[in-house]
């Protein structure tokens, strides 16, 4: 948590510092990080930036709860409005954190360096503060969502549709360069036809049924 003397900074001066630092773990990921390149670009001394967060750990755990907090409420707005189906639900609650990222790149390349699966120290801690938490928004998607259709357990089956989730992303978002000319509509259309496509695969299961010779 930041001191005190964080918090009673003017609303400028605090947006400013996490929007530095954020854009320095964005670019750079928590181990290439540096402290003195985000007092430099936020026009802070070293001394003052350790007067407001007692080491790099806590401004990383500052700027990371801050802006998984915003994502979680902007999905959070959403998910009662999804469709009922499980499927559909999962296509459209996929197209809505796309949307989040095209608004919010930085942020979004945060979160994903931040929760991606490593031997370091620092993923240790992400894991051992947000494992359960992390997981809580995928249970609250499919929470009303009729899941008797599933062939088997339900959890599991949910962890599946994780993993395959965040490696879709992950591969799609690496492939695409947003630019400023760049015609958001037409990529969102093949990301939603990408995810449909390997959705269906998932539906209907890898292995063809046998054939009667």
């Amino acid at each position: 948590m930041p001191t005190n003397i964080f918090l009673e900074l003017g609303e400028e001066k605090r947006n400013k510092i996490t929007r530095v630092s954020i854009d320095e773990f964005a670019k750079y990921g928590y181990e290439n990080s540096s402290t003195n390149r985000i007092v430099q670009n936020a026009g802070i001394s070293k001394g003052s930036l350790f007067k407001y967060f007692k080491n790099k750990d806590e401004l990383y755990f500052y700027i990371l709860d801050s802006v998984t907090q915003e994502l979680m409420v902007s999905l959070a707005k959403e998910i009662d409005f999804l469709p009922k189906e499980l499927f559909e639900r999962i296509i459209k609650y996929s197209e809505l954190e796309f949307d989040w990222y095209i608004k919010h790149p930085n942020e979004y390349k945060l979160i994903a360096t931040a929760f991606t699966k490593s031997n370091t120290e620092i993923y240790q801690k992400v894991e051992a503060q947000y494992g359960l938490e992390g997981q809580s928004i995928y249970y609250k998607l499919l929470y009303d969502v009729d899941t008797s259709v599933l062939r088997f357990d339900k959890e599991k089956s949910i962890d599946i549709l994780k993993w395959f989730l965040t490696g879709f992303n992950e591969d799609f978002l690496s492939h695409i360069q947003i630019q400023e000319n760049t015609n958001i509509d037409n990529i969102r259309q093949e990301y939603v036809n990408s995810l449909t496509d390997h959705i269906t695969i998932l539906k209907c299961g890898l292995i063809s049924e046998k054939k009667e010779v």
